[in-house]
């Protein structure tokens, strides 16, 4: 019975699950992020209030917080993508995703950036980043937008792909809810440095594996920008470990290599400075260089779109022949 059941029902649930990614990431392309009533900033409404309740000086009392809201996102994914139903999955596709909206911002810093508004740049900036804008001229406001466009590449969109092909809709819900949960709390300032540490190092977690599939997926697209892939990769391997991010330095290296830039430097947040270390051999970043970055970015979000739909098949065939062989040996 098992045997017969799983042959009728499991090609359809490959087809479910790799449609529903390709169908969440093609809205995100039409689309881009919902104006109003985003989920996730739902989702950020509720982690605030809940933070009310829980919130102490110390990492139980984070990793209590952190926990209620993953284990919450976790039973509502299995309670709704249990069959990996393509719409299901699509829908919980489309939420995750960013990365249309990210092109967006980095084209019109792009544009406020060529036309020397400065004021407007920096008036942007926040969209992007935790950085101080103030600090910045024309200059800092390139290299934080290429950063930006190069860490969020791998975190809204190669990120929340690569989950929903592992893990359905529990797995792309549990991602996102984990990476909005660093971006509120995983900082460190003095409130956060031990309730934000269960985010901040869960978040690290769930995006090692993503981050390095970017930096390969960036070598691969770099001549899409006119860069050598091997650079990418080599500024990838000589400079990622001397940042103090164990995915961000990965895929901002490839993208200083990809793009033929340095990127790194003094780095100004509200609550502290950072210098960061030199990423790429290359010249300073170049307002035009930005145009650039966005179009590889475009270029790494629909390889990883195609790898997400192919991968997700593929876990799923292995997991049904091991449940029948499992089956066959009882």
């Amino acid at each position: 019975m098992f045997g017969s059941t799983s042959r009728a029902t499991c090609p359809r649930e490959w087809d479910g699950r790799a449609t529903g990614i390709a169908a969440g990431y093609l809205a995100d392309v039409l689309l881009g992020d919902p104006r109003r009533g985003h989920p996730v900033a739902g989702f950020g409404d509720g982690a605030a209030r809940l933070e009310e309740l829980t919130y102490a000086d110390s990492r139980g009392a984070g990793v209590l917080h952190t926990g209620l809201l993953l284990g919450g996102l976790a039973l509502l994914g299995v309670a709704v993508g249990r069959d990996d139903r393509a719409w299901v999955t699509a829908v919980a596709t489309y939420i995750a995703l960013g990365g249309t909206s990210l092109n967006r911002v980095g084209g019109r810093m792009s544009a406020l950036l060529q036309a020397s508004d400065i004021d407007g740049a920096r008036g942007l900036l926040p969209s992007l980043c935790g950085r101080d804008p103030a600090a910045l001229d024309a200059s800092g406001l390139t290299r934080a937008t290429v950063e930006s466009l190069a860490e969020n590449t791998s975190d809204a969109q190669v990120a929340p792909l690569f989950w929903a092909a592992i893990g359905g809709v529990p797995g792309v819900l549990v991602y996102r809810g984990a990476n909005t949960l660093d971006a509120m709390i995983g900082n460190r300032s003095p409130r956060y440095a031990r309730f934000g540490w269960a985010a901040a190092r869960f978040d690290d977690l769930l995006n090692y594996v993503p981050a390095r599939l970017t930096a390969v997926l960036v070598a691969a697209c770099a001549p899409v920008v006119g860069g050598s892939p091997v650079a990418a990769l080599r500024a990838w391997r000589r400079d990622a470990a001397r940042h103090p991010s164990p995915n961000a330095g990965v895929v901002e290296a490839a993208f200083a290599g990809a793009l033929g830039v340095r990127l790194g430097g003094p780095t100004q947040y509200a609550h502290q400075l950072e210098i960061r270390p030199t990423l790429g051999d290359g010249r300073i970043p170049e307002v035009a260089d930005l145009a650039r970055a966005v179009r590889l970015s475009r270029a790494v979000q629909a390889a990883a779109a195609v790898s997400a739909v192919l991968l997700g098949r593929s876990v799923l065939r292995a997991a049904f022949r091991s449940g029948r062989r499992s089956s066959l040996r009882r």
